[in-house]
């Protein structure tokens, strides 16, 4: 078994990492649309709330698969870290 010594590679800088890193549930992205097959090409984005986050393989920590509910129909999907185009924050004003 072959065993790789090299060092790893360095941590992007936090402006350039990319979105979905910082992904948590209850947060609402905007979603590439990836119709299933016989689905109508009806539209190019769908815009949804995060309700679960799964880890990878190599990293459990490094979110790669996420359960997204649709704000418009209703309908969880599984999506892939590739297809979400923004992130919007949820709102974080805690004036007392």
């Amino acid at each position: 078994m072959s065993v790789d010594h090299s060092p790893p590679p360095p941590l992007l800088p936090s402006e350039s990492r990319p979105a979905f890193l910082k992904l948590q549930p209850g947060m609402t992205v905007v979603v590439r649309h990836d119709p299933l097959p016989g689905e109508a090409l009806d539209r190019d984005w769908w815009m949804g709330q995060v309700v679960h986050c799964s880890g990878g393989a190599r990293d459990p920590k490094a979110w790669t698969l996420f359960q997204i509910a649709d704000v418009d129909s209703g309908v969880i999907r599984w999506v892939n870290a590739d297809l979400i185009l923004q992130v919007l924050m949820e709102n974080t004003d805690e004036s007392d």
